[in-house]
C-alpha cells in the first residue's frame, strides 16, 4: 500500500465555516483535488449566516465537537474514550497532572477529538492557528497516538495575549509547523530555536483559475480606489480615509469603496462624515469572494494600508492583496510582516506594487498620486505582480508542499515505530509541555 493511501488528515478549526477564512477553504479544496482524504473537525458552531459559494465544493465531512455543560456529560466523554481509543487509560493517567490544570472544556474537546480521530482512522491532525485549535489537536494527538501540526498566521503570533511559552511548547510537540510568510518563519525560529528545524514557510495559495489576469485599463476619472478587510484597527482604513481627504483637497477626484464589516464601522462612518467624504467614500459591508472580485475589477488601484494595532495585532499577508495582484490590479500596501515579500520589487528588480510606511497618511497620498502620474508603468507593474503570484501562490503547488511535508514526517515516524506514531509527552516532568495545558480556552 502506498503511503498516500494510508494517510487520512483531520483539519482542526476553531470555527468552520468562517466567512473571513477563505484561505482555509482554498487549501482544503486543493488538497481534495489532489486526491487527499480530509475530515474537518470544528470546535465551535458557525454563527455567521454568510457563506461563500466555494464551500459547496468541499467534499470533506464536518464533525462539530461538543462542549460538556455538566459533569456527567464530561464523564461520558471520558468513558467513551476508554472504550474506543487504544491505550487511552495509560495515556490519560500519564497526562492527568497537566490536564487537571487545563480548561475543562478544552480537555474534553481534546478527548472527544481523540475518539473521533480513532473511529475515523485519522492518521494526522492539522490545526489552523497556533491557539485553541492547535492546543486541542495536541491533546487529541497525544491521547490517540498520532502526529499533529499547525499553521501559524498572525493574531496567534503577534497579539499581546499570545503566551510565547505556550507557543514554544506547541512547536516542540508538533511534527512540523507551517507559517505563511518568511517574516513569520523568522519570528518563530527566533523565539523557539530548539524547534527551528520544524518551521516551514508555505504561503497561502489561490485558485488561480478563479482570478484570470487582465492588464489594467486606462485610469478612470474620478480615480477608483478599492480596499477590503474587516473594519478593525490593524487594517488601517482610517489612514486611507485621511489620504482620500488629502487627495480631494489637492484636487484629485476619487471614489473609494471599502468592503468588510467589523467593530470600527461606526467610527469609520463618523470619520467619513466629519471629513465631508460621504459622496466619495462608501463602506460596502461584507462581500462574498465573487463580489470582491467584481470590486477589484472595478478598481484602478487596490490599497492595503495595514498597521500594527495597539494590542500588537497585525496582518500576516492578506489574501485579498494577492487576489488583486493576480487579477492585474495595481496595489499599494504597508510594509508590515509578510507584505514586503510580495509588494515592492521581485527578485529581478521589477516593481510589483508600491510599499508605504505603516500609518503614514502622507506616503499613502504620494503612492496614490504616483499611480495616477502620466507615464507610470501600471501595466508593467501589474504583469510582474501576476507572475510573482503564479510562481509563489498557486494553491495546487502550495497544497502539494503541505502534503509532502506531512507525508515525510509520517514516513519517518512509521519507520521508527511501525503502525503507531510517537505520542506527545504531556508528563509533568516535561516542563516545556505543561503551559499548553494551562492556557485559557478563549483565544
Amino acid at each position: 500500500m502506498q503511503l498516500s493511501e494510508q494517510v487520512r488528515t483531520g483539519y482542526v478549526l476553531k470555527v468552520y465555516p468562517r466567512f473571513s477564512e477563505t484561505f482555509i477553504v482554498t487549501e482544503i479544496l486543493a488538497r481534495e483535488a489532489a486526491g487527499e482524504d480530509i475530515h474537518i473537525f470544528s470546535l465551535r458552531q458557525a454563527s455567521d449566516p454568510r457563506f461563500h459559494p466555494e464551500l459547496a465544493r468541499v467534499q470533506a465531512p464536518v464533525t462539530y465537537l461538543g462542549r460538556p455543560a455538566r459533569l456527567a456529560e464530561g464523564w461520558m466523554v471520558i468513558a467513551e474514550a476508554e472504550r474506543t481509543v487504544p491505550g487511552f487509560g495509560a495515556s490519560f493517567a500519564r497526562m492527568l497532572p497537566g490536564l487537571a490544570r487545563a480548561d475543562a472544556g478544552e480537555v474534553h474537546q481534546g478527548i472527544e477529538l481523540a475518539v473521533q480521530a480513532t473511529r475515523r482512522g485519522i492518521t494526522h491532525l492539522h490545526a489552523h492557528f497556533g491557539s485553541l485549535a492547535a492546543r486541542t489537536a495536541a491533546i487529541a494527538a497525544a491521547l490517540a497516538g498520532i502526529r499533529f501540526s499547525f499553521t501559524a498566521h498572525a493574531k496567534d503570533l503577534f497579539h499581546e495575549a499570545v503566551d510565547e511559552d505556550v507557543l514554544r511548547s506547541l512547536m516542540a510537540s508538533a511534527s512540523h509547523v507551517v507559517t505563511v510568510s518568511d517574516f513569520n518563519a523568522g519570528f518563530l525560529r527566533a523565539i523557539a530555536p530548539d524547534s527551528a528545524g520544524k518551521v516551514r514557510r508555505i504561503y497561502n495559495g489561490l485558485e488561480l483559475g478563479r482570478f484570470p489576469y487582465l492588464p489594467p485599463s486606462a485610469l478612470h476619472s474620478p480615480l477608483r480606489i478599492a480596499a477590503v478587510g474587516r473594519l478593525v484597527e490593524k487594517k488601517g482604513f482610517r489612514h486611507l480615509i485621511d489620504a482620500v481627504a488629502a487627495l480631494q483637497a489637492a484636487g484629485v477626484s476619487t471614489v473609494t469603496r471599502i468592503a468588510g464589516g467589523g467593530e470600527l464601522e461606526e467610527d469609520l462612518a463618523g470619520r467619513i462624515a466629519r471629513l465631508g467624504l460621504e459622496r466619495s467614500v462608501e463602506l460596502l459591508g461584507p462581500r462574498t469572494q465573487n463580489e470582491v472580485i467584481e470590486l477589484l475589477r472595478w478598481a484602478d488601484v487596490f490599497v492595503a494600508p495595514c498597521v500594527v494595532g495597539a494590542d500588537g495585532n497585525t496582518d500576516g499577508l492578506p489574501t485579498v492583496l494577492l487576489e488583486a495582484m493576480a487579477l492585474g490590479v495595481p496595489v499599494v500596501a504597508s510594509a508590515v510582516t509578510g507584505i514586503p515579500e510580495v509588494v515592492g520589487h521581485d527578485d529581478g528588480g521589477r516593481q510589483t506594487g508600491i510599499l508605504t510606511v505603516p500609518g503614514s497618511t502622507g506616503e499613502l497620498v504620494a503612492a496614490l498620486q504616483e499611480v495616477t502620474r502620466p507615464g507610470f508603468d501600471r501595466i508593467g507593474m501589474a504583469g510582474a505582480a501576476r507572475r510573482l503570484v503564479e510562481r509563489n501562490f498557486d494553491a495546487a503547488i502550495q497544497s502539494a508542499a503541505l502534503r509532502d511535508l506531512q507525508y515525510q514526517n509520517t514516513a519517518v515516524h512509521s519507520r521508527s515505530q511501525p503502525g503507531r506514531a510517537t505520542p506527545v509527552d504531556f508528563a509533568p516532568a516535561d516542563a516545556a509541555m505543561s503551559p499548553v495545558l494551562t492556557q485559557s480556552a478563549g483565544r
